[in-house]
């Protein structure tokens, strides 16, 4: 059921939006049926009667034009002002298909294109000039296209997004806005050549958290290089073990394909013999060739058979058992981990061959007895955690991996100098830091990282003496990935931008 609600316009002259001239001469009247809000669970329809003026000024390209009623209508418009603008609210937060639901649940059901398209026609919103901008790059296309938003740390609002991320589009933006005193960014190299050329006055300044993060992953490179420290060194036996007697090994292991089917047509065929079958017979009622049954009767074991084309023929994994079985020793049992380190020492080939290795050979073998070692990652997690936060068998731990090892002693010292500048906003001390970690022998990722701090040190200095961080900008990326999912498929440039500024 529809509620009408009949209403005529009084207004005794109307302003043609043509030249702005002000006329009162009516030409005709019509009536309008635009829909309002639902009340009570009922659609609304307004049955407004309106004018049409004639335009006196006579340089005017209209001759008459209807009148519009302020805050009630539009031109063309099918809705009244509320009901457009709260679809517009719901586009803006849900989208398209979540918001077409939405509008079903109220009663003013429009579809998806419908409110997209409501959100396309927005106007623009005016970009203010910020004094402390957050830039960070968000991916239209993961892996193939990205973009920048830029964001007022101050008030923590988006305030323009970009189509592409090259430096040449952030130093037109920045050169437009010389207010800019600071500009809080990542260390990539076009973020900081676009700000360095768009706003030479402002301070630029490194993230804290991707300082920490980059810092955590050379730690974790530093002591996976010296994981054979993990492990306690074996104590020595009191009497020497006694060599035991090499056990004969099938080229073909139980249980593979190849060798159980061989097993079974060898026990098969010597039955059929034995019985008092001819070979001739043996080879008619199992479909096979006379020569092959010769074959089988010929061999006293099945393992006789096992000389396959690939038996003892050389791969290119060869070369890299000897570190597989090493690390299989160390306590290393994930064979797509093995693959990648391997991978990085120059192996070719895929991981389905490591795999099989792992599964056909190294799983029969036994690991040293005793506790299992902490894995790198456990140990770099142990590093980058408060002394007071860790638990005590972690602090037990960690302790006992630091007096086995020197390397990763003076790799925690210099992590924990690095926290302390980080927690305590020390950039001052971070020239004596670099030049430090660049001594340090035996940990070549800390010596890296500390070079290419080097390259932005301004940036990095600032970023551990100043308060502000990209935090916001990062809370931003995720909402946009948020918008980009809810939009299915229809999340344009353009679109995109509007739903990021006006939501």
């Amino acid at each position: 059921m529809t509620v009408r609600i009949e209403a005529l316009s009084t207004a005794r002259q109307a302003t043609c939006p043509g030249c702005g001239y002000l006329s009162g001469r009516i030409h005709g009247s019509y009536l309008r049926f635009p829909h309002d809000l639902p009340t009570t669970g009922r659609s609304v329809v307004v049955a407004l009667r309106v004018r049409r003026f004639v335009c006196a000024e006579g340089s005017c390209s209209r001759k008459t034009f209807a009148e519009q009623v302020p805050g009630l209508t539009r031109r063309f418009g099918r809705r009244t002002e509320r009901l457009r603008s709260t679809l517009i609210s719901i586009g803006l937060a849900l989208a398209g298909r979540a918001g077409a639901r939405m509008t079903d649940v109220f009663g003013a059901p429009v579809s998806r294109n419908t409110l997209l398209r409501l959100i396309a026609s927005l106007p623009d919103p005016p970009i203010t000039a910020p004094r402390v901008v957050g830039v960070d790059e968000y991916a239209q296309r993961k892996g193939r296209i990205y973009g920048t938003v830029l964001v007022d740390v101050e008030t923590r609002r988006p305030i323009d997004l970009l189509p592409d991320r090259e430096a040449d589009t952030l130093a037109a933006w920045l050169a437009e806005r010389p207010g800019i005193e600071i500009v809080c960014r990542d260390r990539a190299p076009f973020f900081a050549e676009g700000a360095t050329r768009g706003a030479p006055q402002a301070i630029q300044i490194a993230d804290r958290w991707h300082l920490w993060h980059n810092l955590g992953e050379a730690a974790e490179k530093c002591v996976h290089r010296h994981r054979g420290c993990l492990r306690p060194a074996p104590a020595p036996p009191d009497e020497p073990p006694e060599e035991a007697e090499p056990a004969a090994s099938s080229p073909w292991p139980t249980g593979h394909r190849f060798a159980e089917r061989t097993r079974a047509k060898h026990a098969t065929i010597h039955a059929l013999l034995k019985a008092g079958h001819s070979k001739r017979s043996v080879a008619r009622q199992l479909g096979m060739t006379l020569n092959t049954v010769l074959r089988f009767s010929r061999a006293a074991t099945p393992e006789e058979l096992f000389t396959g084309q690939w038996q003892s023929r050389a791969t290119k994994l060869d070369a890299y058992k000897p570190y597989l079985d090493l690390r299989w020793q160390e306590g290393c049992t994930n064979a797509w981990k093995l693959w990648e380190e391997i991978r990085e020492q120059g192996y070719p080939d895929g991981y389905g061959n490591v795999r099989n290795y792992v599964s056909r050979t190294l799983r029969g073998k036994p690991q040293p007895v005793g506790p299992r070692p902490p894995s790198a990652r456990a140990v770099t997690r142990w590093l980058l955690t408060h002394p007071d936060a860790l638990v005590e068998s972690h602090r037990i731990q960690l302790k006992a991996v630091l007096a086995n090892c020197p390397e990763l002693d003076v790799l925690a010292k210099h992590v924990r100098t690095f926290a302390h500048m980080v927690t305590d906003l020390q950039g001052d001390q971070l020239p004596e830091w670099i030049e430090s970690a660049r001594a340090a022998t035996g940990l070549p990722s800390l010596n890296r990282f500390a070079h290419h701090l080097e390259r932005d040190l301004d940036a990095v200095v600032a970023g551990l003496s100043q308060p502000w961080n990209s935090g916001v900008v990062e809370g931003h990326v995720n909402r946009i990935k948020m918008l980009k999912r809810q939009m299915f498929g229809r999340a344009g440039f353009e679109l995109l931008r509007k739903r990021v500024l006006l939501a």
